[in-house]
């Protein structure tokens, strides 16, 4: 046996026994007669002694320890000396004399220390990834991530559902995102797609009879990556028949409820709030609002029209919008500041920011278009105070609402406006479709098998070519039974109540631009399956990475995966992607027309 004990588990009900601990020399001290070393496993870290006087050959060998050496001990373990104990460890109020010392391995002189490995640079990092993995907050990480998904099982198990895994090699059905393509040998000229989501599957699943499934599954898309995405990830995937929109809700709540509270010993509150889509992009300017601070949008269209400001008006001429926001104690900003801060703006989209300080009055050069009653009104409608700054973005609304959206995340973060809090809401009544500006036509907002509400039927099956080829068209109006789920700014999860009949299918296909031809095969299997008696249904998909990620207050979903890929999605550890050998292509029926360096 190398250890009887974790190197965090040993305490004072220990004092006086003997014990064998394994682990990594973290710090060597050497005091000239005694030699302390820190040892660290996974669970933490306690001091050993060596003592010339207690054992002097472990003594004499503990002179060559290095950092990372990997060794093992046996000795007896004491109460540290009066005003030696270390409150910052859990061990603190003891240490290991060593009277018997194994170096099990040696190490090379480390590219990084692992206490200030999060100070080298992230590929340096992601190289020596092994050695990354053994800073404590990393493995707290993977630790808790592990704790989430032990939870979610259980939850699960104890509610009937089956763990259920759904095929890693699949059609391709492009929805949004690029596939990752897998030739087959077997069958030359075809290839599999690495799945998106198991959205087609689960719902088959439901169409099978099973009724409950979840899935702690990998899914892969090959799209531009950010500090909150990796081309493959992890989702707590969750489909339910005989279920609506409100059942999937309360089934997540309560999920997450638990989580929080035996995983990080947390309370939260259920029903978290809810939010149409409509009212999000009104005050917040996105459908993942951070709710955790006020400084909402407000739109002052209807008092904008009585001003002659040919900027406000124009934008409401051509159908766009007059938004603002109040930077609290703001009026105080130097000319450059606010110059700085419409950079800002037009860094996101904006043409430019007007502005107005309340400063003695109203301040800007935009005043003398505004007759003073109308001042009062904006001030009003924004609940302005002396020192505030207001400032206003005009153009079509989506440019606004991107805008001033994130110039609120700004202003929450200068500010210091964001509780150290976790506030959860759902986003509901979404549209069923959005309009492509480039495209022309409609697509999903969420994908193709999202069910229409109820009362909105009738308007998908009164469509004709007309409806589907313009912006304006009353197919703009359905709302579809779909909901996302938002953690502070985040959106966690996304799911919706699916189609379950083959006619209100093939018209959703329709409007979407997509032939019969093309539905069947890319589709074909299951719309098949939607006429032999296919049951309601609905489902979510939570994001674990993003989830725990949040739940740790790391920066990136980079330091919640063991083992992530890097911004151009590489694996600096393996080296993947790479080149595969001419032997290998030929099996596949695969000829490179260029060499890739």
């Amino acid at each position: 046996m190398y250890r009887d004990k974790w190197c965090n588990e040993v305490g004072e009900l220990d004092i006086g026994c003997t014990i064998r601990l394994a682990g990594w020399v973290f710090r060597r001290r050497d005091h000239g007669g005694l030699i302390f070393v820190d040892l660290r496993d996974r669970s933490g870290v306690i001091q050993i002694v060596f003592s010339p006087d207690f054992s002097p050959e472990p003594h004499k060998v503990a002179h060559s320890l290095r950092a990372e050496f990997v060794i093992s001990i046996k000795g007896e373990v004491r109460r540290r000396p009066p005003g030696t104990e270390n409150p910052n460890l859990l061990t603190g109020n003891v240490e290991v004399y060593v009277n018997e010392l194994n170096i099990l391995n040696e190490s090379q002189p480390l590219p990084f220390a692992i206490e200030d490995a999060a100070e080298a640079s992230e590929s340096l990092r992601f190289k020596y990834r092994y050695l990354d993995l053994r800073r404590p907050d990393l493995q707290h990480n993977l630790f808790l991530r592990h704790k989430v998904v032990k939870v979610t099982r259980d939850y699960f198990d104890e509610r009937g559902f089956f763990e259920i895994e759904t095929p890693m090699l699949t059609k391709s059905t492009p929805e949004g995102a690029r596939d990752f393509l897998v030739p087959s040998r077997l069958n030359p000229g075809t290839f599999y797609a690495l799945p998106q989501s198991p959205q087609l599957f689960k719902q088959i699943l439901m169409m099978s009879g099973l009724d409950r499934y979840f899935q702690v599954v990998k899914c892969f898309r090959d799209e531009d990556l950010r500090a909150d995405r990796q081309p493959e990830f992890t989702q707590i995937d969750v489909e339910m028949s005989f279920v609506d929109s409100l059942s999937v809700m309360q089934t997540i709540e309560e999920l997450l409820k638990r989580i929080f509270k035996e995983v990080f010993d947390i309370s939260i509150n259920i029903p978290f709030e809810r939010l149409s889509y409509n009212e999000s992009l009104e005050r917040f300017g996105n459908d993942k609002p951070d709710t955790r601070f006020g400084l909402e949008l407000k739109s002052i269209n209807d008092i904008a029209k009585d001003c002659s400001f040919k900027v406000f008006l124009d934008a409401l001429e051509e159908g766009g919008s007059v938004k603002a926001l109040n930077g609290k104690g703001l009026a105080s900003l130097s000319r450059k500041e606010i110059d700085n801060l419409t950079l800002e703006a037009q860094s996101y989209g904006a043409k430019g920011l007007a502005w107005i300080k309340i400063k003695n009055g109203f301040e800007s050069p935009i005043t003398k278009f505004f007759p003073s009653q109308t001042l009062k009104k904006i001030a009003e409608k924004l609940q302005a105070e002396e020192g505030d700054l207001l400032m206003f973005v005009a153009d079509k609304e989506k440019v606004v609402n991107d805008v001033l959206s994130k110039m609120r995340l700004d202003l929450g973060r200068k500010l210091n406006l964001i509780k150290n809090s976790f506030n959860f809401l759902w986003i509901t009544d979404f549209p069923l479709l959005e309009w492509d500006e480039e495209e022309g036509r409609f697509n999903a907002m969420h994908h193709p098998f999202t069910s229409p509400a109820d009362e909105d039927i009738d308007i998908l099956f009164s469509s004709d070519k007309y409806d589907i080829s313009t912006p304006t068209s009353k197919l703009s109006k359905i709302k579809a039974k779909a909901y996302d789920i938002v953690l502070n700014g985040h959106e966690i999860g996304g799911g919706s109540i699916r189609i379950h009949k083959k006619d209100v299918q093939k018209k959703v296909f329709e409007v979407l631009g997509i032939s019969e031809e093309e539905a069947n095969t890319k589709f074909g299997f299951l719309i098949d399956a939607l006429q032999y008696g296919a049951p309601p249904h609905g489902g979510i998909a939570l994001g674990l990475d993003r989830l725990v990620m949040l739940l740790v207050g790391a920066s990136t979903i980079r330091d919640v995966i063991a083992f992530p890929k890097t911004q151009k999605a590489f694996c600096l550890l393996s080296g993947a992607p790479s080149s595969v050998s001419p032997k290998q292509l030929r099996e596949l029926n695969i000829k490179l027309e260029t060499k890739v360096l």
